[in-house]
């Protein structure tokens, strides 16, 4: 039996392995900081957006996290109820939820300013080879995108 043909399920040669190995190391790396902040990785990046933004939909929020609203709907619940954010019919379209940073999300950034310094030791890239991982990341989410 050929068992070159069978090459390509070997795991070594499988580019979806490291990507979900690292990205699950990552996340694992992120608790014991995220857990002084009482927020989970999710949490933490719906937060990223709105320290950002301010006001986002629910709709453009998950295309920013490639997050569907059933993922979403429990995360902004839970924050809403921390106090970190609000969310509100849009009034010119009530289909539309329009989630919104309150004064008490704003405080929360403050104290998460150390995670990306904590991070950053934890990840040993030199710069160039960080921007090169960051760029071809998005690279391939972007071509999953011209799928849909």
């Amino acid at each position: 039996m050929d068992e070159e043909r069978f090459d390509c399920l070997k795991l070594e040669n499988q580019l979806c392995f490291p990507l979900y190995a690292c990205a699950k190391e990552v996340v694992r790396r992120y608790k014991p900081y995220l857990d002084e902040l009482e927020l989970t990785y999710t949490q933490y990046i719906v937060m990223m957006v709105l320290w950002e933004r301010k006001e986002i939909t629910v709709k453009e929020l998950g295309r920013a996290l490639y997050l569907d609203s059933g993922t979403l709907t429990p995360v902004l619940k839970k924050l809403e109820a921390k106090g970190y954010l609000r969310r509100a019919r849009a009034r010119e379209d009530e289909r539309n939820l329009i989630v919104s940073i309150t004064q008490r999300g704003e405080e929360l950034r403050e104290h998460a300013l150390l995670v990306p310094a904590e991070m950053g030791k934890c990840v040993r890239l030199d710069p160039d080879e960080a921007a090169q991982l960051y760029r071809l990341l998005y690279k391939m989410l972007g071509s999953f995108g011209e799928e849909a």
